[in-house]
């Protein structure tokens, strides 16, 4: 995936309205022929016609939430939960869609051939999950069809051992006033090395077999761009996996319930009038920045109360921007896709190492003289191997390391146009951030189900264009 393929990002900017009926007498017949007049957003529409006209889109998003999922394990607890961050996001190049992704390697209008990768959940006691850290992306092939409001899914996948499987599964979305459900069903295929290992827990061999999950997706409009999220689904274990004695529910139930952020209904892109201090700018940025390892937390951080990493540890980032919206909640908000890469200087105590990163960043825009932006981030990052800083806090606390964790950045820059007084720089901003890594206090198995992680100061020059 490079930083071409998330150059370009479509949202329509209008929506049809039924044509008015009410034309002069002369003028009748010629304008029932003609095509309904483009209704720009921010005009009033009846209920009446919202419902009918609604389009949703998914070409991006964001949200979080609890999921909650039966252990079918022989244990005493049944069930475990999860806070997951998710992140969509569509263009021509690759989609990203909650837990779930994918690289178009061919696609027409109907056909897609993707690289692919998915989150397996391993649903076991919270207390083990540090331990074991056993579910992770996959990665595969996928082969998808897509045909009006029904797709269908083909994809083979393994582990990072090679515990080979696929699944095959077809979805259909229907959509009404302010509901969006997408029911599914999927067909598992698993390998014997899949099954001895994650069921027969290397202790009973139980051969290949084929599991069934069914349920439904939804998603409710609350206000703007505002909506609930939820999900409801059913799996059912072959009978060889069933009769293993580390096996004690042949029914899993999983549930999903958050909320998040999307484009309105009715619109794929709403532009808000510019306030005075908000000057439009390319809808895309480059980010250079660097920065130093501290041990304080967050809080500390955000307080000034920062420590000084004895080592030393540096780090040096770029991170791409394209633009999602200009506007949420009809607020001058600057939503931006921005995913980047990271290199984590050697030093006495590691070894030179990679982070790759994946978030929605938001940006505000006031004046105090010059233009002023704060900025908040939220998504994933992966290291290549966990760095020193954060090593040395999940030592003291116990904790096995994660190399998947949620991410943060706040920001706070100024223009370097406006400091100057000169044009040539006016798209350029000069910053401080926070590059901060974390496992949401122990309530995500996705994280390792860990407490702390590490922060990195930073300064930056940000480019748009």
């Amino acid at each position: 995936m490079t930083l071409k393929m998330l150059s370009t990002l479509s949202l329509s900017l209008v929506l049809f309205a039924p044509f008015s009926a009410l034309q002069a007498a002369d003028n009748s017949e010629q304008a029932s022929k003609m095509p309904p007049p483009p209704v720009q957003l921010g005009e009033d529409l009846s209920k009446e016609q919202q419902q009918a006209n609604i389009q949703w889109s998914d070409n991006w998003g964001i949200g979080i939430g609890m999921r909650r999922g039966d252990i079918p394990y022989a244990t005493e607890e049944d069930e475990v939960y999860d806070t997951l961050p998710l992140i969509y996001f569509e263009n021509d190049y690759f989609y990203i869609n909650g837990m779930e992704a994918a690289g178009h390697i061919w696609k027409n209008d109907n056909h897609q051939i993707n690289l692919y990768t998915r989150f397996r959940f391993v649903d076991i006691p919270k207390e083990l999950q540090n331990e074991s850290q056993s579910q992770a992306f996959d990665f595969g092939l996928q082969y998808r069809f897509v045909k009006d409001d029904w797709d269908f899914d083909l994809a083979f996948l393994s582990d990072s051992n090679k515990r080979s499987y696929g699944y095959s599964r077809t979805q259909y979305t229907w959509g009404s006033g302010d509901w969006l459900l997408k029911p599914y069903a999927e067909f598992q295929w698993k390998s014997a090395d899949f099954n001895d290992y994650y069921y027969g827990l290397e202790q009973y061999e139980v051969g290949g077999g084929i599991a069934f999950n069914a349920g439904v997706k939804a998603r409710y409009h609350v206000y703007s761009n505002l909506y609930l999220l939820g999900q409801f689904g059913v799996g059912r274990l072959e009978d060889d996996v069933y009769n293993l004695p580390t096996i004690d529910n042949r029914f899993q139930y999983e549930s999903f319930f958050g909320f998040g952020f999307f484009p309105e209904p009715n619109s794929k892109k709403y532009s808000a009038q510019p306030a005075p201090t908000q000057r439009k700018e390319g809808s895309e940025f480059i980010r250079i920045a660097h920065g130093w390892a501290t041990p304080s937390n967050l809080n500390a951080i955000l307080k000034w109360q920062t420590k000084t990493d004895p080592y030393n540890n540096q780090m040096t980032s770029a991170f791409y921007g394209t633009q999602l919206t200009d506007s949420l909640f009809n607020f001058p908000i600057d939503l931006y896709l921005t995913p980047g890469l990271v290199w984590h200087h050697s030093s006495e105590v590691q070894d030179d190492l990679a982070e790759a990163v994946i978030a929605v960043k938001a940006f505000y825009t006031f004046e105090l003289g010059p233009r002023f932006r704060l900025g908040v981030a939220e998504g994933l990052s992966y290291v290549s191997n966990v760095t020193y800083i954060e090593g040395s806090e999940l030592d003291q606390k116990n904790y096995k390391p994660s190399k998947l964790l949620n991410y943060l950045d706040f920001s706070l820059d100024v223009n370097v146009g406006d400091v100057f007084n000169s044009a040539k720089f006016d798209n350029m901003w000069f910053g401080y951030s926070i590059h901060h890594r974390s496992g949401i206090f122990e309530s995500s198995s996705a994280f390792g189900r860990i407490s702390g992680g590490s922060n990195y100061q930073t300064v930056y020059l940000q480019w748009h264009f």
